[in-house]
Parts: C-alpha cells; structure tokens; sequence
C-alpha cells in the first residue's frame, strides 16, 4: 500500500484530514496518518465479507482494492464512515430522518432520538407536518397547540446542546406540507436570522398544489388532526411568499413530494415526508442512508492525440467496488437506535454520487454551461447507474435480495441487493480531500488570495488552470493575483478566449444551466440531486420563480437558491461596490431610535496581521480594511493560551468590528483600550504592553499610522460566500444546498 507521501492529498487537504478526521490522542493531536486511516476504513470495510463465507485471503484482496480507490481519490464515502470506520463509536451513516407524530410523547422521544444521532455524527430530518396547527384544540387538556413552529425551536436547542462526535454541529432539516394550515408562519420562520440557525428548512410542495399555482388558482388547507380543509387560500400567494423569502435569504427550499413518492422504491412501507439536511436523500421515518461518491476528475485517459475522454471502463469498475463497499457498510454500522437498525437493514439504500464533474469538464474542454455539457452529463450518470444496478444485483445473487424486497417497485424486475442506489450529495470536505470540485457544482474561482497567519497572502489556483496556463504560456503570478480579484475571468484578455469559456465560475452561469444541470443528472438518479442554483446580486424574484418551475417541468425533487449578498452575515461579495442588494442589506440604517446595524462585509478584504507580545503570550491581531482603506474588522488570536485569555481577547475583537462596521472612528477606539493594565504587564518592542486590550489599541494605531504613509489602494473582493468560518474566519461558500469553508473543512450539513 502506498504511503501518505505518494498520495496525491493537497495543503488543505492534509489540514482538513489532521483535523476533523484522524484519530486523535489524549493531547488531541493526529495519532494516525492519512495512510493509516484509508488502511483502518479499508480493512473494517473489506472484514464484512468474512460474514458472508469468503476467505481471509479474499478478504485482503477486496482490502486492497478498497484502499487503492479511496488513496488514489477515486472514491470517497461519507464523512462519518472516513471517522468511525474501524473504531469504537463505529457510527458510519450520515442520513437520518426522524417521526414526529403529533403527541408531546412523540415530539420529545424525537428531540432524544436527534440527540443521540448528532452526539454519533450523523444529521437528521424531520417532516413536522402531522403536528396539529397552532391554536388548534389538545384534547387531553382542554388547551390550545403551540404548532410546528414552536416545537421546532425546542429541536433546534437541543441541537446546540450536543456536540456532534467532537467534530461538527449537528444539522437538521425540517419540512412542513404546503396544505398545513401554519404553512404561512413555516414561511417566514426564518425572518430573524438568529432563529433556527440548526435548520435548513424546505416547503413539501404537492402536484396539486403546483397545478393550482400553473393555473392562479386555490388550494385548501388541511388540519393533518382532522383531515379536515379549514381555509382556502391563493396558491399564487403562497409561491410568491415562498420565492420572495428564498430571494432574501435562500430558504425555504422547496421538495416536490408526490414526485418523491413516485420513485418511492418501498411504497408498501409507507411514504416518504422528509429527506436529509441537504435535501438529497429522501427517507422514510427511522431510515438512514450511507452515502459515497466518485471522483470524476480521476475518470478520463489520455488519447494518442494528448486530448483527454471519460474512461466508461474504470467508471464501471469502481462502481462495482462502490456498490461493495457501501452494502458492507450497512451490516458493519453501529446504529444509534434499534428501530433505525431494523429500517436500514429491511431496505438496504444506499446512495452513490459524484465529485469533480467541474474538474472533467474542464479537462474535456467542455464549457459547464453548454449543451454539450449536459449530453455528458446524462450519459455519466446513466453509466453509473446502469453500473450500480448491475453490481448490486451481483450481490444480490450471493447475498440475497433486501428483506423488504416484496411489494417493492423491483418486485416482478431485477433481483437488487439495495432498494437504492445512486444519490448526488454535497461533498464539501470529501472534494477537498479529493482536491477536486465539489459534487456537480462549477468551480468556484478560478484563483483567489487565502491570508495565513504571519500575514502572508498566498494565492490558491485551481490545478487543472494552472496546468492550462502554464502549457500555453501565459501563466504569470501578477496574473494570478489580478484574477483572484475577479468573480469571472471571461473579460480578462491576457486568457485565450477558448479557456476563459472553458474555465466558467459559478455566477458566470445562468440559473438556467444550474437547472438543466440538476436536472440532467436527476433522469439517472434514484434519490435526489443536492445543487445550488446561484443567482447574481440583482436577480429579481420573477428570476427565482421562472427557476422554480423550470426545476419542476425538468423532474427535480428539489430546488435550493442562493442569490449573492442575500445572507445577512455574508462575509464576501461579487459586487465591486459594496451596495445594498436588498432592503435588508443597507450599510448602516438609521431608525426613530437611532438604532446602527453594522456593514455588510465585501466578499474578499484585504489587512495584515501583526504578532505582538503580551503577558498571555503571542497576540497575533489581524485587521482588515474596507474600501477607503479604513480598518474593518479585527481578528485576534492568542498562540496555545486558550481558556479565558483566548475568548475574552476574541470578544475585543469581535467588539472593536462591530464598532469599527457600525462606522465609529477607530481613534475612539483606540482612547477607550489603550492604557487598559492587567496583572501581567510585558516590555516589548520598545514600549510596554500593559494587556491584550492594549496591545489590539497599540496594533490598530499602528495600522492607522502605516495606511497614512502608504500608497497601497485596496482592491474590491469578488468571490461569492455566505459569511464567516465560525473556526477559522475563512470564506464560508454557498454550495449543493449547504455551507462549506475550503480553508479548515468546517461544514454545516456533512
């Protein structure tokens, strides 16, 4: 087996690795290298076909093979089985969905039974859509129902409660059905965006429902207690209020149910009413899913001419080795409940996607947004399909059908070993693990400038641009730089016009091919497909309703939008200058009682960060400017302090932002911190530093002194994002319905 050295893992790779993924000692460091944890996950994967009378040289064999595909990242699984295959906790699916029946017994065994799955790294989803309607009578106490609502913020504390595996936040989806008579409040719960922060939430859109919308008609809601209509409203209302709030913010999302159920494979089961966090995977109640993907970027060879074509035969064979790996999961998995064991075992889904589809195109020299594009895509997904079908009916043939086979949609048809078999997930860390891009989405920049802690700037390139520029000559570090400050490079001449075509971003594709593209992989898919579509600025809210019915006549399940600047805490911009997008981003607002909201942060900033030692040790304070060169923002980092010198020198500087956003003179900062004494007063750097407060006064100042004296212009920042890594301050990108930071890893969803 090859070492971590032949491995081809990037920088960010390796960090995302030592953090979230290997096995770490009492001190908390990596007592595990890459190698060592593909081995790990190989070998407990490969062991389940000792349970079905194979060899122990089989076994190594088929280990080998496992470990090969996923060190050479032509596959990856899902996070949690990356983590805890081979170990202790043992918990390896990433998909749960939870009941919640409409009793205070149910509602709260489902806060537990969400606990216990996101303590072992799994996210859950929850259809509350037979909980009575507010106001609605409780018959055993003669009270009023607080409504889905209400109970969904007890579900979100819980979440904020538990740590999920020591890894990760645990996430949530929530749905409620467009005939639910709270369906206005579900709407807008989200209004406020410090509410229900561990919730992605997503309308259950009905064929009726849009039917009545097509035809400016009325629908009737329903008391899911009674079964009874009690209101009829405007469906075009409702679907402007749906699309009005997912143009402010991004949610709801929209699922379309009755076509969810149309390829339930298990109807006789029941129906589905809820997916995953990220929308891809629908499950029935106590179903989990065990999720893979293959990298795309791995699936072409080199023709004699030196052009490039999709390699159809090694699709196929790791395909088949996927198909294995992912069934042996599904018997060596520690459930967190007995009940999710039962289901999971009884169906036997899992859900096989794909990474790097970006990352082909441009080695193909296919443009993402082009027809050419899409006939592709279709035609990968079908092989993986087609492929995945045949290798789960292989082992169907030595395994046996999954339990609940009969009465399933496969009753009468081919023999399968799992009732399904592809998914397109978001793959945020596994793509960069991979260092490839993520699921089917485009790129996400071309180039683009990561600041690391000294204050050096390094510029991240996409690989396979690099690789173009410098084969044709025109590659150049000032090139590098220039275009790092661009959301788009087709208008940069210095590029050929063949690769700036090739070489599409996110926002240089209109919502229209983010559709087509969804919707092309869809014809081949047995679950859902997790995809963001993007849309610029100053896309209106017929835009994003023309994209939601374009997503329904195409066959998506689902739809998520993202429209940039949208998010209130939005770290970064594609706008050069930094105006409101919306009224709920204006700079600095001034109400009746002089109330100052703080202003929205550009998309890329630039600063520096100074080290200054203080009693508590290395201070090292990074401020950013805004576009008139003004300080911004302060980040302050305390080497190994930790404890409370380490958040109480953060919350100066979260403090001192706030101020310094909300537009108050950094020379009034400055006179309220300086001068501030602890008991550890230090010399250094020719003056004393009396404690950090002080230190972050003096490091401003210096800041404000040196901007006097310098010519430097700041450059206005172009990559699109949705705010702040909560970890490492990095860009938080929109991406396949969740939220991933490329610099740390950190994710909301996976």
């Amino acid at each position: 087996m090859e070492t971590t050295e032949e491995m081809t893992l990037t920088q960010n790779a390796l960090k995302v690795l030592q953090k979230r993924y290997l096995k770490k000692g009492e001190n908390g460091e990596p007592v595990e290298t890459p190698h060592d944890m593909f081995t790990r996950v190989a070998h407990a994967i490969a062991s389940n076909d000792l349970n079905y009378g194979k060899s122990f040289s089989d076994m190594e064999q088929l280990e080998r093979e496992f470990y090969e595909m996923m060190a050479d990242m032509a596959f990856l699984p899902n996070s949690p089985t990356l983590m805890n295959a081979g170990r202790r906790l043992g918990q390896l699916s990433a998909c749960f969905v939870i009941p919640v029946e409409d009793s205070m017994e149910s509602i709260f065994e489902a806060v537990k039974n969400a606990a216990l799955i996101h303590k072992s790294g799994g996210g859950t989803g929850f259809s509350f859509s037979r909980l009575r309607p507010s106001g609605d009578v409780v018959g055993s106490t003669k009270g009023v129902s607080s409504g889905p609502i209400s109970f969904m913020t007890v579900f979100d504390t819980a979440t904020e409660a538990v740590k999920q595996g020591g890894t990760r936040r645990g996430a949530n989806m929530a749905i409620l059905r467009v005939d639910h008579p709270d369906i206005i409040d579900f709407i807008t719960c989200k209004e406020n965006s410090h509410r229900l922060n561990n919730f992605n939430i997503s309308v259950g859109l009905t064929e009726k429902f849009m039917n009545s919308v097509s035809e400016d008609g009325e629908y009737e809601l329903l008391n899911p207690r009674s079964g009874k209509a009690v209101k009829t409203v405007s469906a075009g209302y409702v679907f402007d209020l749906i699309v009005k709030h997912a143009w402010q913010n991004g949610e709801p999302g929209i699922v379309f149910l009755d076509r969810i159920n149309e390829t339930n494979p298990t109807p006789h089961l029941g129906l589905i009413e809820s997916t995953n966090p990220c929308g891809e995977q629908p499950l029935l109640p106590f179903e989990s899913c065990n999720l893979g993907s293959l990298n795309l970027s791995r699936m072409l060879k080199k023709l004699p001419s030196g052009t490039m074509e999709i390699d159809y035969n090694r699709i196929k064979d790791i395909t088949h080795k996927a198909v294995h790996f992912l069934d042996n999961v599904i018997d060596l998995n520690k459930y967190p409940l007995k009940k999710i064991e039962e289901m999971t075992k009884g169906n036997r889904k899992i859900g096989l996607g794909v990474m790097g589809w970006a990352d082909m195109l441009t080695q193909l020299g296919i443009p993402y947004n082009s027809e050419e594009a899409l006939t592709a895509a279709e035609s990968v997904m079908k092989h993986i399909r087609d492929e995945g079908r045949n290798a789960s009916e292989a082992l169907a043939e030595g395994r046996g059908v999954f339990p609940n086979f009969e009465g399933s949609i496969h009753d009468g048809k081919r023999k399968q070993r799992n009732a399904t078999i592809t998914t397109i997930a978001p793959t945020g860390t596994l793509s960069i693990i991979a260092g490839c891009s993520s699921g089917i989405e485009p790129i996400f920049a071309v180039s683009y400038v990561k600041t690391v802690m000294d204050g050096t700037r390094l510029y991240e390139v996409n690989s396979w641009f690099e690789k173009v520029s410098k084969e044709r000559g025109f590659y150049s570090l000032d090139l590098m730089e220039d275009i790092s400050l661009r959301p788009s490079i087709l208008d940069v001449s210095d590029i050929p016009a063949d690769v700036r075509k090739v070489f599409v971003t996110a926002h240089d594709i209109s919502p229209e091919y983010h559709i087509k593209m969804q919707g092309a992989f869809q014809k081949y898919v047995d679950n859902a497909v997790s995809k963001t579509v993007n849309f610029s600025s100053s896309a209106t809210t017929d835009d994003v309703k023309k994209a939601y019915m374009q997503a329904f006549k195409l066959g998506c399940k689902g739809v998520t939008v993202y429209r940039d600047g949208s998010r209130e805490g939005q770290v970064l911009s594609t706008s050069s200058h930094h105006e409101p997008t919306s009224a709920l981003s204006a700079a600095v607002i001034d109400t009746p009682h002089h109330k100052l909201t703080p202003r929205k942060r550009p998309k890329l900033i630039k600063g520096s960060t100074e080290s200054i030692l203080t009693g508590c040790g290395n201070l090292y304070v990074t401020i950013n400017e805004d576009e008139n060169g003004l300080p911004f923002e302060v980040f302050n980092h305390i080497g190994k302090a930790g404890g409370c010198a380490s958040s109480q020198s953060e919350a100066i500087g979260r403090l001192v932002s706030l101020a310094l956003r909300c537009n108050i003179a950094p020379d009034e900062l400055i006179t309220q911190l300086k001068g501030i004494s602890c008991h550890q007063p230090i010399w250094a750097n020719g003056g004393k530093i009396s404690s950090c407060a002080d230190a972050i006064a003096k490091a401003v100042e210096n800041y404000c002194s040196h901007s006097k004296n310098s010519d430097d212009k700041p450059k206005s920042g172009v990559n699109m994002s949705m705010g702040a890594c909560p970890e490492c301050g990095g860009v938080v990108e929109h991406e396949s319905g969740c939220a991933v930071c490329h610099d740390c890893g950190y994710t909301k969803c996976m």
